[in-house]
């Protein structure tokens, strides 16, 4: 892992492996780099460049001002500066896919590519209030066993062999004396409870940005955050957009599911050579 500075000073953690077209992979609100483990060992000639968002995994905590779509956004910038990197592809998952997007918006010079994950113009609101009821919570649950068949219990999530969720339950948390711990700022539930409070805002002009550029859509075929008739609404805005409904996965696919490899190989095709 290595770190740099923000331009207030934060100091962030990525990692930064392969060679080949740089890939940035942001990860959603509660989660750091190593979301992308499982999709790591499919990928060849990429460079894949993992950022850990401000408060989350390796990254400092700033507070819960700082934990916002806009200012995560310029932390992947400042990441791409700090690597000299003109521009680069994003594959976000959830939140990640939203920086992405307001990327696409405000500096689209800097982006050749999009991989939505499980993301889109419009998030359902029982999909964020069931968010919004876990993060900054910290488990009940004693060991990285029991945690891990908490997580089973995740909805949407069908044939998931028992050893995933033991992986999945030690990216998720850290091990303690008086049991299980967040590997991140339990203020981002101050953040997420104030940005679930405001209004909705309108983000189809930013999926509508990313015109121009390769874009490709996993969807959870089980999703309780981006609905079957978003995603076809965005298929029909952007027809030439790849697309795969992953079955027996909710809100988010782990990306090394067939059809979300198939999908995400294809989109790697479209982008330019490094």
């Amino acid at each position: 892992m290595q770190h740099f500075h923000a331009q207030d000073g934060a100091t962030l953690a990525y990692r930064d492996e392969g060679e080949g077209k740089p890939v940035l992979a942001l990860a959603g609100l509660t989660r750091d780099g190593r979301d992308f483990d499982y999709l790591e060992p499919h990928l060849s000639g990429v460079r894949l460049i993992r950022l850990d968002s401000r408060g989350r995994g390796g990254s400092a905590w700033t507070g819960a001002d700082t934990y916002t779509v806009a200012q995560e956004a310029n932390d992947a910038l400042a990441l791409l500066d700090h690597l000299g990197l003109a521009s680069a592809a994003i594959i976000g998952s959830s939140r990640g896919g939203l920086i992405g997007m307001l990327i696409a918006a405000t500096a689209k010079h800097r982006l050749v590519g999009l991989c939505l994950n499980d993301v889109g113009p419009v998030l359902e609101r029982p999909g964020l209030e069931r968010i919004g009821a876990y993060v900054g919570v910290r488990p009940q649950a004693l060991t990285l066993d029991d945690a891990a068949g908490q997580l089973a219990a995740a909805p949407g999530f069908d044939n998931v062999p028992p050893l995933r969720w033991k992986e999945e339950a030690a990216r998720r948390y850290v091990v303690k004396i008086d049991g299980i711990d967040l590997t991140y700022d339990p203020a981002l539930r101050e953040s997420f409870a104030s940005a679930l409070a405001a209004p909705p805002a309108d983000l189809w002009p930013l999926f509508d940005a990313c015109v121009g550029l390769p874009l490709a859509l996993i969807r959870g075929a089980n999703s309780d955050l981006l609905s079957a008739q978003t995603a076809r609404q965005m298929r029909e805005r952007r027809p030439d957009m790849l697309f795969a409904e992953v079955p027996g996965r909710g809100h988010i696919p782990f990306l090394d599911e067939a059809e979300a490899l198939d999908r995400i190989m294809r989109w790697l095709e479209q982008l330019p050579e490094a």
